[in-house]
C-alpha cells in the first residue's frame, strides 16, 4: 500500500450523498441495536439526578441515584450543566442523548481529520467524515459511552475544537478549560500546551499560539471553578477537599471496564489497591509519553502531541473506563493517514477496539477480576497494552531517524 487510507478516499471519491446515505444507515442500525440491546443509560440517569439535587438545593456528594447506587465522581460544575436534563421527560432525555452523542460521533470525526489532514477541502472533509463516522460508531468505546449515555465524546470534541483552531483564534483553550472544569483529565493538555508553548518561547523569544492556548485554558478553568464555588460553596470545598482524593468512589480498580495503568496492575497483582507500584509505573510511563508529545508538539507534528497526551491521560488517570478511550477514533484517523506501509497496524488496532475483548473475560458480581489467570489479563488490558505498544513503536521509529541522520551526516 503506497498511500494512505485518507488519499485514496480522496484519489476515488464516493458522492456526497452516498456517504450521507451510508452514514445514516449505520447510525439507524445503531439505534436499533442498542434498543434491542435494552441499554440502561445508566449515568445519563446519575447526570438527572445531579440536575436535580443541585434544583433542590441537597448534597451533591452524599447524593445516590440508580440502582448501582452510584453518587457524583464529577467536579460540581458538571451538576450545573446537567440541570437541564431535569426539564424533559426521562424518555425524551434518553433519545436526546443518544442522538446527540451520535451528532458528536460526526464532530469528534471531522475535528480529528481536521487535526490530522488539515489540507482537506470541504467536501473530501464531510465525505470521508461520514464515511469513518459510520464505521467507528461501532467500536466498544463508542457503544459504551451511548450505552450509558456518558459525556465522553463532548469533552474530546471540546479539546479538539480548540486544538483546530485557526492559529490566531481568540477562543482557542475555551473548550480545554471548560472540559477540565467538568473533567479533571483534560488538564493534562494544558500541560502539554504550556510546557510546549514555554520551550518554543524561550527558542524564538515570540508568544505562540501553544503559549495563548494554555493561559487561556487555565483563566477560564480557574474562572469557571471560583464561580462555580460562589454559587455551591459547600458542594465546591466538599469536592476540592475531599472527595477529589476518593479514588475508591468512582469503582473499584481492578474491575475490567478500567483501562488504566492502575487497573492492570490490580489485576496482575490480584489487589484492588496496587499502591505505589501504580504511582511509580505511572509516572514513569506518563514522564515519557509527555516528552514523546511535547517533542511532537515542538518538531510540528499537532495530530500525534495530542493524541499521545490523549492515550497518557487515559493511561496514568486512577479510573479509565472503556468508554472513556473514544480518542480511539483521531488514534485510528492519525494510524490511517501515517501507516500507508504499515497498514496491518492500522487493521490490529482497530480490531483492538471493535472487538469488545474486554469483555470476554469473567466480570460478573462477585469482583472474578482478582482471580483472572494470564490470558484474561491480557484480554482485560488491550487498551493499555495497545496504547503502550504504539508509544513504543513511536520511540523505536524516532531513535530510527535520529540514526538514520546521523549516518546521512557522517557521510557528508
Amino acid at each position: 500500500m503506497s498511500v494512505s487510507v485518507l488519499s485514496k478516499t480522496r484519489a476515488r471519491p464516493w458522492p456526497l450523498a452516498t456517504a450521507a446515505a451510508v452514514c445514516l444507515l449505520s447510525f439507524a442500525a445503531f439505534w436499533v441495536a442498542q434498543r434491542l440491546a435494552h441499554v440502561n443509560m445508566l449515568d445519563v440517569m446519575v447526570y438527572r439526578a445531579e440536575g436535580e439535587t443541585v434544583r433542590a438545593g441537597g448534597d451533591l456528594y452524599a447524593m445516590r441515584a440508580t440502582s448501582a447506587n452510584l453518587g457524583m465522581t464529577y467536579p460540581p460544575f458538571a451538576a450545573l450543566l446537567f440541570v437541564p436534563l431535569t426539564l424533559v421527560s426521562v424518555p425524551l432525555m434518553r433519545t436526546l442523548s443518544t442522538a446527540g452523542n451520535l451528532l458528536l460521533v460526526v464532530a469528534l470525526v471531522q475535528l480529528s481529520l481536521q487535526l490530522v489532514r488539515p489540507s482537506l477541502s470541504r467536501t473530501d472533509l464531510w465525505r470521508t467524515t461520514l464515511w469513518v463516522a459510520a464505521v467507528v460508531v461501532w467500536c466498544e468505546p463508542v457503544w459504551t459511552t451511548l450505552r450509558y449515555g456518558q459525556i465522553n465524546l463532548l469533552i474530546a470534541v471540546a479539546v479538539l475544537w480548540d486544538l483546530t483552531r485557526r492559529r490566531d483564534s481568540r477562543w482557542a483553550g475555551l473548550g480545554i478549560g471548560l472540559a477540565t472544569a467538568v473533567k479533571l483529565t483534560p488538564g493534562l493538555f494544558v500541560v502539554l500546551l504550556l510546557v510546549a508553548g514555554l520551550l518554543l518561547w524561550r527558542r524564538d523569544r515570540v508568544w505562540n499560539t501553544w503559549l495563548r492556548t494554555a493561559v487561556t485554558a487555565t483563566v477560564v478553568f480557574l474562572g469557571t471553578t471560583l464561580a462555580v464555588a460562589l454559587a455551591l460553596p459547600a458542594d465546591s470545598k466538599r469536592f476540592w477537599t475531599e472527595t477529589l482524593f476518593e479514588t475508591g468512589r468512582v469503582g473499584f480498580a481492578e474491575e475490567t471496564a478500567n483501562q488504566s495503568i492502575r487497573g492492570v496492575l490490580a489485576r496482575l497483582m490480584h489487589t484492588d489497591d496496587p499502591g505505589m507500584w501504580w504511582a511509580v509505573t505511572a509516572a514513569v510511563l506518563g514522564g515519557v509519553a509527555m516528552v514523546l508529545a511535547v517533542r511532537a508538539a515542538l518538531g510540528g507534528d499537532k495530530a500525534v502531541a495530542v493524541v499521545v497526551c490523549a492515550f497518557t491521560a487515559l493511561m496514568i488517570s486512577p479510573i479509565s473506563w472503556s468508554h472513556h478511550w473514544v480518542w480511539c477514533v483521531p488514534l485510528l484517523i492519525l494510524l490511517a493517514d501515517r501507516a500507508a506501509r504499515a497498514w496491518p497496524v492500522t487493521g490490529a488496532v482497530g480490531l483492538a477496539f471493535a472487538s469488545f475483548a474486554l469483555w470476554w473475560v469473567p466480570h460478573d458480581p462477585g469482583r472474578p477480576e482478582l482471580d483472572q489467570n494470564a490470558g484474561q489479563m491480557v484480554l482485560s488490558a488491550i487498551y493499555p497494552l495497545t496504547a503502550t505498544a504504539l508509544l513504543v513503536g513511536y520511540a523505536l521509529t524516532l531513535r530510527r531517524q535520529a540514526q538514520a541522520r546521523t549516518q546521512a551526516v557522517a557521510k557528508e
